[in-house]
């Protein structure tokens, strides 16, 4: 009976002690890509439909009229490579050729632990698969001791994936962009019976960390690169501007900046790109508003209704004018008129916050 009592009396102390147990704030990103995750359809977001793409990759033109001065605020250069920033942007600029760098990124992001989905030289573009990351975990003691043996039994309820784009400047330079996306995991509806992924909001801390990553994969030291992307004041570049006749954004940065900005924040918010012209500041894009599965109608609100849902994600054109220092982002309908509507107004304002 003694026997009984001690090993309750360890059971509850084990417990307690690993209810006590939270995770580490200061803890790095650590990724695992699961067989599991590849089951679910995260390959494109709930808010978009299954679109093929052809997003084209343009170099470039160093004698085009449109190109202005650049305005980079705070550059910092650690040997051949300088790291820029922008509002909650950063990117690296080298002046390395693409055939140097292209043959690193993909053992590095596997030496990361991710599986490398899309690896397409011809357009800058390299992809990882949805992976899950492991820090976010409770390190409580039963898991420290039985490790792996637990770890089919724990989910973070969210998925990352990271886009690299390497972009020529034109300027015997290129750019280095890495830009995340997130999904979770949620209640499909207030019954709680069943769970769907929907989309959650970019995290430029992530995008900061494998900066740094990538930097010391490039040959810096690890202190070169932490001091490289120590935090700074963030100016306020944007303005949201709205009238009668057009939905307009307003950005304090020239034309260069401005359509390297646009882009980041394009794949930061899961837009479709149809296609891109740099010559005319457009970018093609597709894109269907999410929708709360919460504030979905119920079954006799949609028997009763004569509303239908929306068929699918709607054509849009981003055109990027540019004057010296200035740019002004409009948003146009598929026709290439201005576009007043209440969804084009929603994109104009998610674009100005990821701007800022």
């Amino acid at each position: 009976m003694f026997a009984l009592h001690r090993s309750l009396f360890f059971i509850f102390i084990l417990v307690f002690i690993s209810g006590c147990s939270s995770i580490g704030g200061d803890r790095k990103p650590n990724y695992q890509t699961q067989v599991e995750v590849k089951k679910t359809p995260l390959d494109v977001p709930p808010d978009l439909s299954k679109l093929a793409p052809s997003a084209r990759y343009v170099i470039p033109n160093a004698n085009n009229p449109n190109q202005a001065p650049q305005n980079i605020i705070a550059p910092n250069t650690v040997g051949d490579i300088k790291l820029e920033r922008l509002g909650t942007s950063r990117w690296l600029t080298t002046e390395r050729s693409p055939e140097k760098v292209w043959p690193l990124l993909k053992p590095f992001w596997e030496e990361n632990g991710f599986v490398v989905l899309v690896d397409n030289q011809s357009t800058g573009t390299l992809e990882t698969e949805w992976a899950e990351n492991r820090a976010k975990l409770p390190q409580d003691l039963i898991r420290r001791t039985l490790g792996k043996l637990l770890d089919s039994l724990y989910s973070t309820g969210e998925r990352d994936k990271f886009r690299t784009r390497v972009e020529t400047t034109g300027t015997n330079t290129i750019e280095i962009s890495i830009i995340h996306r997130g999904m979770a995991e949620v209640y499909k509806d207030n019954n709680k019976s069943s769970t769907i992924w929907q989309a959650r909001p970019s995290d430029p801390s992530l995008e900061d960390e494998f900066l740094k990553r990538l930097m010391v994969k490039l040959g810096t030291t690890q202190q070169q690169a932490e001091e490289a992307l120590a935090p700074t004041t963030i100016t306020v570049l944007t303005s949201l501007v709205i009238s009668t006749t057009q939905t307009t954004i307003e950005y304090k940065q020239g034309f260069d900046v401005a359509w390297r900005r646009l882009g980041v924040t394009i794949d930061r918010s899961g837009f479709t790109v149809e296609d891109r012209d740099r010559k005319q500041g457009l970018f093609f894009v597709r894109y269907v508003e999410a929708v709360d599965p919460d504030s979905e109608p119920g079954f006799f609100m949609k028997l009763f209704t004569r509303s239908k849902a929306p068929s699918g994600p709607t054509q849009y054109r981003l055109k990027i004018d540019s004057e010296g220092s200035v740019s002004k982002i409009q948003i146009l309908n598929a026709s290439g008129q201005a576009d007043v509507s209440t969804a084009a107004k929603k994109i104009a304002q998610l674009i100005v916050d990821d701007l800022k």
